[in-house]
């Protein structure tokens, strides 16, 4: 009992040093080294086995549970280590543990024998209720457990079924103390001993495998070959920045985590990788570097860095005449205002465009035929003004007929006509890669064929824009 005692305050005393993880995957293998105690009172009455229930007046066995604490009178304890074990956890919970113990008997309940050998060999499969009572990780590690094994008492050997329940208070990175009770019945009814082991003792769990050292085991370990951090699963923040570097786009310069892991320099709110001035504060438009007069030239390349100008002239003021934003250098007219589009000339609008047919529909053509009359030159003439205000424009002549006769000769005619209006106009001073023609004979009316009037109208030329 000294013995005891003094491993139940060294238990104590480890007890106040911290807490760890039971068992589990990462170190799946334990040892445990400790003391056992042998109890055959407190199993039930009953005659069966190697002993009965009363020697004279003594008793040898009580009821199941009966001074089940009665260590002074009952408990047969060797004083130095006498139970060893090895265990392997299994998963889910579940370990499976080997166990040899060694003892003396020199108690029956009540009855001082002489010394008897104890040995016992066991297997025990323990489940923990660890994560259930107290969430992974807990220090505190309840388990429930059956097994079987052959004991020899006085080398007399039976086998038995074992009930267990325990408690280990995992003090230490890896190590625990171990409480455990095991109710072991056998199966020989005339010779062998139903009886109670105790046991206590220190347990060291091991087998973890860290392949990078950082102390987090592979099996919780994102990044098990390059050392890290716990708060990252075992991944590394190089530039201690606060970013795993694997989420780090610039993992060895700290950063913004906005910037995933880069940084900012000079605060533009563009990351220094995408920056080509990232020293000097900018604009996202131009990667990052500042443009004085917004002229969308940086200041490096700009060479009037403080006046709008246009890159064709480095940066400075280029004349624009008329006031088009079109430089008058690219200013296909340079006098008249227009569009960047259109080079600088003015766009044909729709007024122009119903101006020019309203004077193509008064050409006059010869009956039947593809001859322009000549009061219609002066219209023509003013057609052709029109078109050279709009250099940059292209026209497209079109030749309509009425439904009277065929269609293959309505076709012809509107073809021609509408050709002989183009070359007309060519040769009038129209520029003629400006100008094509196209015939639609009487496909696209745009009055009713029933009446004169309706004829007359369809019987026309037409000016559009080509597309």
């Amino acid at each position: 009992m000294k013995h005891l005692n003094t491993f139940l305050v060294a238990a104590l005393l480890l007890l106040g040093v911290g807490v760890t993880n039971a068992q589990d995957e990462n170190n799946p293998w334990a040892i445990e080294v400790g003391v056992n105690a042998v109890d055959v009172y407190p199993v039930g009455l009953d005659d069966e086995g190697r002993f009965p229930n009363m020697i004279g007046d003594l008793a040898i066995k009580g009821d199941l549970f009966d001074e089940y604490f009665n260590a002074n009178d009952h408990w047969n304890i060797l004083p130095s280590i006498s139970r060893v074990s090895v265990g392997r956890y299994i998963g889910s919970g579940f370990t499976f543990t080997a166990a040899g113990s060694v003892n003396k008997i020199t108690k029956l309940g009540n009855v001082k024998i002489n010394d008897v050998t104890y040995y016992s060999a066991d297997g025990e499969i323990e489940y923990s209720l660890r994560d259930v009572i107290g969430g992974p990780g807990g220090w505190f590690d309840p388990t429930l457990g059956v097994g079987g094994g052959y004991t020899w008492v006085d080398d007399v050997g039976f086998g038995t079924a074992n009930a267990l329940a325990g408690v280990r208070f995992w003090v230490g990175e890896n190590l625990a103390l171990s409480f455990q009770s095991a109710y072991k019945h056998s199966f020989e009814d005339d010779y062998g001993i139903i009886h109670f082991q105790h046991s206590v003792g220190v347990m060291f769990k091991f087998g973890g495998k860290d392949t990078d050292g950082d102390g987090i085991y592979d099996q919780d370990d994102e990044c098990p070959e390059t050392p890290g951090l716990p708060e990252f699963n075992g991944c590394p923040d190089t530039d201690g920045d606060g970013i795993e570097d694997r989420k780090d786009a610039c993992p060895n310069t700290p950063g913004l985590a906005e910037f995933n892991g880069c940084p900012d320099t000079d605060g533009d709110g563009i990351p220094d990788p995408q920056d080509a001035c990232p020293t000097v504060a900018g604009i996202a438009s131009l990667n990052g570097c500042p443009d004085a007069d917004g002229d969308g030239i940086t200041d490096a390349e700009d060479a009037c860095p403080n006046e709008a100008g246009p890159a064709a002239n480095n940066g400075c003021p280029w004349p624009d005449r008329d006031g088009d934003g079109v430089l008058d250098k690219d200013d296909q007219c340079p006098d008249v205002p227009g569009t960047v589009a259109n080079n600088g000339c003015p766009e044909v609008t729709v007024e122009i465009i119903k101006q020019l047919n309203d004077y193509s529909k008064t050409i006059l053509f010869d009956t039947g035929k593809a001859t322009i009359r000549q009061e219609s030159y002066a219209v023509l003439q003013s057609i052709v003004d029109i078109m050279k205000e709009y250099p940059n424009t292209y026209f497209v002549i079109e030749g309509h007929t009425d439904s009277v006769g065929s269609d293959k000769s309505n076709q012809t005619l509107s073809d021609n006509r509408a050709k002989s209006v183009r070359d007309y106009l060519v040769t009038i001073g129209m520029d003629g890669s400006r100008l094509s023609s196209v015939g639609y004979g009487e496909s696209r009316p745009i009055a009713t064929n029933n009446t004169k009037a309706g004829r007359q109208q369809n019987r026309r030329v037409e000016i559009s824009l080509k597309k």
